[in-house]
């Protein structure tokens, strides 16, 4: 067999299992929902092996869209750690087998506590889905291990059974891009959409020439004000835009009387515009539509910057 098909029969075989996963959903996955969301306390997640380094995953999303949670290792939480846990917490217990004694082992704790109890794993009957408030079945018919030993297929369905935890109670809670923002104000996202206009724009020594300005004087605005463009002004009107392509194509065109032109022979007038208090992602937005690569900045009607795409930082 070779590379390629090894792959391919991988992908086929996990998008089956994955598939699968919709029809083993019973209300309990309803119920577990409504619980978080009801919740005053966290929702912590355990699980020993492959199935602790997917909860890891599964609680890092669920913090990061909305769900107060984080990852308890069950070894841990047995010799300690267990005075993390509250009883208005829920815990999201993950066991492919059910029957793993590390994360069982927690359960009398939790039980006396009144802890709800949400538990993943492939099999209904185990021992960890008899004594689990909400079950949600993870089972999968085939690994795609050739040795039917590594989880894999397996993994994936818990971690797009978590995913769908998370979405759920996303949509549930009307979580916005602004809130996914305020956990992720160190991604070029949470940048995007936090930062405003004014943070990042250029104020100083812009690249102003006058409408009537020679095409020579033009070239050496352009080229001192290092941002590839000049803004062309009568008094403290905005005319127009003169970007460095826009000369390229005079000289191109206009060979001729190209060193008689003047600054409103080149420029393109209506400039795009953006408010001073934007946030970035506007920015971003308005860049994209019209395909240009810098806005000027406006405060009530008056000049006050430029931003340009590399100020996004994206």
């Amino acid at each position: 067999m070779k590379i390629i098909e090894i792959a391919q029969e991988v992908f086929a075989i996990e998008a089956k299992e994955v598939a699968n996963l919709s029809g083993q959903l019973t209300q309990d996955f309803e119920l577990a929902v409504q619980d978080i969301l009801a919740s005053q306390g966290k929702l912590i997640v355990s699980g020993m092996g492959k199935s602790g380094i997917i909860g890891k995953k599964i609680a890092a999303t669920l913090a990061s869209t909305g769900t107060p949670s984080f990852f308890l290792h069950p070894g841990e939480a047995y010799h300690g750690d267990l005075g993390m846990v509250e009883s208005k917490d829920i815990l999201l217990l993950i066991s492919n087998s059910g029957e793993t004694d590390e994360v069982l082992k927690l359960v009398p704790f939790l039980k006396s506590q009144n802890n709800i109890i949400i538990s993943m794993s492939g099999n209904p009957d185990s021992t960890l889905a008899r004594y689990s408030t909400y079950h949600l079945n993870i089972g999968v018919k085939q690994e795609a291990c050739p040795l039917q030993l590594a989880p894999t297929s397996s993994t994936t369905a818990t971690l797009v059974m978590g995913d769908a935890l998370a979405v759920a109670l996303m949509k549930l809670r009307n979580f916005k891009d602004t809130d996914f923002a305020q956990f992720h104000p160190g991604g070029s996202l949470g940048r995007r959409l936090l930062t405003r206009v004014e943070d990042v724009m250029k104020k100083e020594h812009l690249p102003i020439c006058r409408y009537d300005e020679g095409i020579k004087e033009v070239v050496h605005i352009v080229s001192q004000g290092k941002m590839g463009l000049a803004i062309v002004m009568d008094s403290e009107k905005v005319l127009g835009i003169i970007t460095d392509g826009d000369i390229r194509r005079a000289m191109e065109t206009k060979e001729e009387q190209f060193f008689s032109l003047q600054a409103n022979e080149l420029m393109t007038a209506h400039p795009k515009t953006i408010e001073v208090n934007s946030k970035l992602i506007e920015v971003q937005q308005m860049m994209t539509a019209y395909k240009v690569n810098s806005l000027l900045v406006k405060e009530q009607d008056k000049l006050v910057g430029v931003v340009q795409i590399y100020d996004l930082g994206v």
